[in-house]
């Protein structure tokens, strides 16, 4: 009776995600019918709607008042209403992202993506070795590898599937026709990456999720455990290390910048320093965020506090 129940209680959690990959799906194909533009912008309008009927704002909220102490609560609230504007765009930008990109240097007008760091994109492209690039959960960032590809310039991409398995198998079908080899995040990823780097070839991480286990650093002044994966990737290889990331202009427009390579701390006996390797990617993402707050995931739980505050 209990194996019966048990098996009972699953088929329904199934059905359950199996339902909101459905809904999910159901409400892009619709966008789908219209223009980008319009489909985008109701996106926006209406997971700001939605977004603050949901547990995870108060999440949000606390977050951005942890990282933010100095700023009114009127300010938090319109990053965070922001922020679901900006999650929303992401959703709905899936469906445009081949005809998002539209990038060409020999245009003379400018189109809705521009593209900072040309030279470093075309320097990897033309000589070839093993570097990595990071980003954070800034703006678009699944547009970085489009661009990577875009110039000829292929990055095995490390990603974190979604639970849902119906919602990820979709989105890894999507990524994988436009982004190059994809490498989704478990306990052999790393012997994946380091395949690819061994090969003289790129790889792309995102260095600001939350992580069980890792090294002790800060972010926004906050206690967070940070991922040693790039660093440890780094001290194998030796290999070039990159930031690039994506800004959200007006217009539903987009500028991808990949920035000149980071020099990488080193101790006193010239090896790697973990813990500052990590830190120093933690401040540039905390950076960015800065500078565009309302465009990074403040509904993730980076710094471990949702248990207190849902």
């Amino acid at each position: 009776m209990k194996l019966f129940i048990t098996r009972i209680v699953l088929a329904l959690d199934h059905f359950r995600q199996w339902l909101i990959a459905q809904t999910m799906f159901g409400f892009l194909n619709v966008l789908k019918l219209f223009p980008a533009d319009g489909a985008i912008n109701f996106a926006d309008w209406l997971t700001r709607k939605l977004g603050p009927r949901m547990k995870r704002h108060r999440l949000m909220l606390a977050n951005l008042r942890n990282a933010f102490p100095e700023k009114s609560e009127a300010e938090l609230q319109e990053i965070a209403l922001a922020s679901w504007g900006n999650m929303g765009r992401l959703a709905a930008e899936y469906v445009f992202l081949d005809r998002l990109f539209d990038f060409d240097p020999e245009r003379n007008e400018p189109g809705r993506v521009e593209v900072s760091g040309i030279p470093i994109f075309l320097d990897l492209r033309d000589n070839p070795r093993p570097f990595i690039v990071f980003t954070g959960h800034t703006g678009n960032f699944e547009l970085l590898p489009v661009a990577g590809a875009a110039f000829g310039l292929y990055v095995s991409v490390l990603f974190r599937p979604p639970n849902n398995p119906y919602v990820a198998q979709k989105v890894f079908d999507f990524r994988s026709a436009r982004m190059g080899k994809l490498v989704p995040s478990h306990a052999g990823s790393s012997f994946a990456l380091a395949r690819q780097l061994e090969a003289g070839q790129g790889v792309g991480v995102l260095v600001d999720q939350k992580f069980r286990k890792g090294l002790n650093t800060k972010f926004f002044g906050l206690d967070v455990k940070t991922n040693p994966l790039l660093g440890k990737l780094v001290r194998q290889f030796n290999c070039e290390v990159y930031p690039a990331r994506c800004i959200r202009l007006p217009g539903n427009r987009y500028r991808l910048e990949i920035e000149p390579k980071i020099e990488t701390p080193r101790d006193e006996n010239g090896n790697l320093d973990m813990v500052a390797t990590a830190q120093l990617l933690n401040d540039k993402v905390e950076s960015w965020v800065r500078e565009y707050p309302e465009q990074w995931l403040w509904y993730h739980d980076r710094w471990k506090i949702k248990h207190d505050v849902l």
